[in-house]
C-alpha cells in the first residue's frame, strides 16, 4: 500500500524566487498529517502538461488550464482541485474519462464575493471614480455635476441564487432597498422563499432591475448570455456588475452600451480574454469599473478557499469521500477505486 499522498501547487501560488504570494492559503490543514507531501510545480505554463502531473496524487490548481492532453499517462492521479468555484479552466468529461475528480471549494468564497459587490454597487451609485478624478485633477468646482444616488429604493436582480447570490442578498439587507428578484432555472423553490427573493423570468430581472449582478458559472447555457439584446432591455440608470466569468457577456455589445450611455454604467471582474495585459476599452469609459479578477480577492478568501481545499485532498487521502466534487461518477469507476484503495489510510 503506498502510505504517502503526493499533492502539488502550481506554480503560481509563488513568485519567481519560489516565495509564497500569499500569506496563507490552507497548507496548515496538513499539520500533522506525514502521509501527506507537498510540493510545486518548478514553472508556471498556461496549461498543465502531463510530466507535471506524473507521480502525483493530487494538484490544486490556481490558474491554469487542465486539458486531456494534460492527463495524458497520469495513472496516479486522483484529483484536479481548483483553488475557487469556478471550473470552466478544466476540462471535467477529459477528467471524468480519465478516472479524476474535480472538486472546486462551494461556499468558500461567498462572503468576499458578495462584499465586493455590495462595494461595486457603492461605488458606482456615489460615482466614487469621477469624484476621485475631480480632486486629482483640481476641478473641485465641478463636484455638482456628479449627484449621486443611494441604494434605497432601488432593486437588485441575481442572475444566478447560488451561495454568492444568497450572501449578497444577505448583506444588503437594512440598506433600505426593495425586494430583490432573481432568475436561476436551476435553483429550488425554497431557496428563493428561504431568501426573501422573488422568482422572476430572465427579461424581468433585466428589466426591472436598478442592479444586474451576475453569479453564474460559464457554460454553454451562459456563454454569450447578455448581449445587445438583452442590454437594451435595461433602464437607462441601471448597472450591470460582472463578477462571475468574462465570457458570460458580448464585450463589444456593453463596450457600445456604455459609450452611449444606455445603461448607466458597470462594474467587471472578468474579462472574454485574460489576462488583460495592455490597456483596454473599456478603460477609456468613465462610467466603468475595472478589476484584474481580483476585485474580491483577500487574505480571508485565500485562507478560507485554501483550507476548504486542502481539507478535500485530505479526505481524500484518509479514504473518505471529499465535499465540493464536480463529478461524482468518477466514485462509480472500478480504475478510479482501484487507485485510490493503493493509498487509503
Amino acid at each position: 500500500m503506498i502510505l504517502t499522498f503526493h499533492v502539488a501547487l502550481t506554480a503560481d501560488f509563488y513568485d519567481e524566487a519560489g516565495i509564497p504570494r500569499y500569506s496563507d492559503f490552507g497548507l496548515d490543514t496538513f499539520d500533522g498529517h506525514d502521509h501527506i507531501v507537498v510540493s510545486r510545480f518548478s514553472d508556471h505554463r498556461n496549461e498543465i502538461t502531463s510530466n507535471q502531473l506524473t507521480g502525483k496524487h493530487a494538484v490544486l490548481v490556481l490558474t491554469p488550464k487542465v486539458t486531456a492532453a494534460s492527463l495524458a499517462g497520469c495513472e496516479d492521479l486522483l484529483v484536479i482541485s481548483r483553488f475557487g468555484v469556478g471550473y470552466d479552466s478544466v476540462d471535467v468529461k477529459a477528467c471524468t474519462a480519465n478516472n479524476v475528480l474535480v472538486t472546486i471549494t462551494s461556499g468558500a468564497v461567498d462572503r468576499s464575493v458578495a462584499e465586493a459587490t455590495v462595494g461595486w454597487m457603492l461605488a458606482l451609485t456615489h460615482r466614487m471614480l469621477q469624484k476621485d478624478h475631480l480632486v486629482r485633477t483640481g476641478r473641485w468646482d465641478d463636484r455638482n455635476q456628479y449627484m449621486g444616488c443611494e441604494l434605497r429604493n432601488r432593486t437588485l436582480g441575481v442572475i444566478g441564487l447560488g451561495g454568492i447570490g444568497r450572501k449578497l442578498v444577505q448583506l444588503l439587507q437594512g440598506f433600505g432597498m426593495n425586494q430583490p428578484i432573481a432568475f436561476d432555472p436551476f435553483a429550488a423553490p425554497e431557496l428563493f422563499v428561504k431568501s426573501g427573493v422573488k422568482r422572476v423570468n430572465f427579461e424581468e430581472v433585466l428589466s426591472t432591475a436598478d442592479f444586474v449582478s451576475l453569479h453564474c458559472p460559464l457554460n454553454d447555457q451562459t456563454r454569450g448570455l447578455i448581449g445587445a439584446e438583452q442590454l437594451a432591455l435595461m433602464k437607462p440608470d441601471a448597472y450591470l456588475l460582472n463578477l462571475a466569468r468574462g465570457g458570460i457577456v458580448d464585450e463589444d455589445a456593453l463596450c457600445d452600451a456604455l459609450a452611449s450611455e444606455q445603461i448607466a454604467g458597470a462594474a467587471l471582474d472578468c474579462f472574454e480574454n485574460e489576462p488583460v495585459v495592455t490597456p483596454n476599452r473599456f478603460g477609456e469609459l468613465g462610467n466603468v469599473l475595472l478589476a484584474p479578477h481580483s476585485i474580491a480577492w483577500t487574505h480571508e478568501l485565500f485562507r478560507d478557499i485554501g483550507r476548504s481545499a486542502c481539507k478535500s485532498l485530505l479526505d481524500l487521502s484518509q479514504g473518505r469521500r471529499p465535499s465540493g466534487v464536480v463529478n461524482p461518477e468518477v466514485f462509480d469507476s472500478a480504475a478510479f477505486e482501484s487507485k485510490w484503495a493503493r493509498i487509503k489510510r
